[in-house]
């Protein structure tokens, strides 16, 4: 009765703390565009495959509620506040954090957020930390807790979160045993065994050889950005897809072509030694749910997975193109950015097939360049630390603009020129770098950002409007490009976070360009109505 009663009176506390915020939070609510997520797709399914689909809808509520537990805590406290903006947007960002706004606070009563959320003792001090000798304690799938001495000791997540896993289980076997087709069961099977064992290979590895199956689910704990302490601890999440046939039968050929773009890379050739799988899926599908981290603040419009090396060595990776999400940011962010901010004359640039490609080889980027140093720092991700998400996305925005670029000069892509994947490649940034600085993504786009207006790929008319300089703007991708791959290629730890600290940030005429975009209006992001 004691927790319940402490639970109320800080639900209270806290609801009266909000009421008088609500106004001034109604501005952030609304800067999220709401977007009522349907596919085409949905209607040709059978009768016997919608119901695998609300039985994964099932695991993915699932999934959210997990992720509420490993980002905030106790969700009752958001469910007891009164309705409002600040309820509503406590739902958008799985909390009292603003995403878009690095974290901050936006509940009275709350303080920063804990750097390592949920997955972490909140008193635990870095002595603690250092002095903790445990070979799990770095486990993408542990939590760290006290001991009955209150010490500090790794719990497994099978065991935290054994009650909702086992749920998830259940569900998923009762999907594995509706489907007809092979692949999707077995990937279910291997990921139930994954759930209840915490290892991943062998679900990761099922999951790369589903080629054929017209759905898929994208579910488990996942991505370590949540973690911003260690980047140690994976996410819950989930995301319900169909797949695009026509889209994805036009992607397949580029598949074929990663190992020789790879040698096209603009860097020395000891930076490229790796060679890509050629297995690697790159497909269209269209999103129809999501839950957990994936659906916190920002929304994600396109997936790399496993990250999971041993599987890029063997197999590569998929690489999932979500159409609908991707063109709903297009039409209500990315070209009311370029009204405000470009010159008239470069509008014709802007162009959603250039988006779609951009964000299509950011994605197919991750699996190039090195992933062991070529100094024996060991692989890229140790050696850069806690600038690795960073590094990694700045790499995987700029060589994919990059590969764009060289299959448009190959005659590989003819719908769009290399002006239009420019141009929208740069309203894309302005579009990210909104995020602010606690989103990695965001972080990366400052510095490509700075980097290539220092490069003089773009300067401002005596209208404050961007003017692209197209052939400056090609020597830039080479020359950011090929920093990039150094700084990773030697683990070159202390100069990425000297070169982050110094670039990875909005300066004045930035500050100001966005202040515009704020002024018209234009949405941050988007917020999906689920319709089914």
């Amino acid at each position: 009765m004691k927790k319940l009663y402490i639970l109320a009176a800080a639900a209270v506390a806290v609801a009266a703390c909000v009421q008088k915020n609500d106004d001034a939070l109604k501005e952030k609510v609304e800067s999220y565009a709401v977007v009522e997520v349907t596919s085409p797709l949905y209607d040709a399914l059978s009768e016997n495959d919608k119901q695998i689909i609300e039985l994964f809808r099932q695991a993915g509520k699932i999934m959210d509620g997990l992720f509420w537990k490993q980002t905030f805590g106790d969700k009752a406290l958001i469910d007891a506040l009164d309705e409002g903006y600040a309820k509503t947007y406590a739902y958008i960002n799985y909390g009292a954090w603003d995403h878009l706004d690095d974290n901050k606070p936006f509940i009275d009563g709350y303080g920063q957020k804990p750097l390592g959320c949920q997955y972490y003792p909140q008193d635990m001090t870095m002595e603690e930390w250092e002095a903790f000798d445990d070979p799990d304690k770095l486990s993408l799938y542990t939590v760290i807790r006290r001991d009955e001495n209150g010490d500090l000791k790794t719990v497994w997540y099978r065991d935290e979160y054994k009650a909702e896993l086992e749920q998830v289980c259940a569900i998923l076997e009762e999907a594995a045993a509706l489907t007809t087709n092979e692949g999707m069961r077995r990937y279910l099977t291997e990921r139930v065994k994954a759930f209840r064992t915490d290892d991943y290979l062998a679900s990761d590895m099922a999951w790369m050889d589903m080629k054929d199956c017209n759905m898929d689910i994208v579910i488990g704990p996942i991505e370590n950005y949540d973690d911003h302490l260690f980047e140690a601890k994976a996410a819950y999440e989930c995301f319900i897809l169909l797949k695009d046939e026509t889209r994805s039968a036009n992607l397949a050929k580029y598949v074929a072509l990663l190992p020789a773009l790879q040698t096209m890379l603009p860097c020395p050739p000891e930076y490229k030694t790796f060679v890509p799988g050629t297995s690697s899926d790159l497909n269209v599908y269209d999103a129809i749910y999501y839950a957990g981290d994936c659906n916190a603040g920002s929304k994600t419009i396109a997936i790399n997975l496993p990250n999971d090396e041993r599987v890029h060595a063997a197999k590569g990776a998929r690489r999932l193109q979500l159409y609908n999400s991707m063109m709903a940011k297009f039409n209500k962010i990315v070209v009311p950015i370029g009204e405000v901010l470009m010159d008239p004359s470069q509008m014709e640039y802007l162009s959603a097939d250039a988006f779609f490609w951009n964000v299509t080889f950011h994605e197919v980027a991750h699996g190039l360049g090195v992933k062991q140093t070529v100094n024996g720092k060991g692989t890229v991700d140790e050696a850069m630390g806690s600038e690795k998400t960073t590094w990694e996305e700045a790499k995987a925005d700029i060589l994919g603009l990059f590969m764009v670029s060289k299959l448009i000069d190959m005659g590989e892509i003819t719908d769009i020129t290399k002006e239009e994947s420019i141009a929208t490649f740069i309203a894309g940034i302005v579009r990210s770098v909104r995020f602010g600085s606690a989103s990695s993504h965001g972080k990366a786009n400052m510095m490509c950002f700075n980097f290539m207006e220092d490069y003089g790929a773009f300067k401002r008319n005596e209208d404050g409007r961007y003017i692209v300089d197209f052939e400056k703007s090609a020597e830039a991708i080479d020359a950011w490009a090929n920093l990039i791959l150094e700084t990773q290629a030697t683990g070159n730890f202390e100069f990425a976070q000297k070169y982050a600290a110094e670039n990875a940030n909005i300066r004045e005429a930035l500050a100001a360009d966005i202040a515009k975009v704020n002024e018209a209006g234009i949405p941050r992001d988007i917020v999906f109505d689920f319709v089914w």
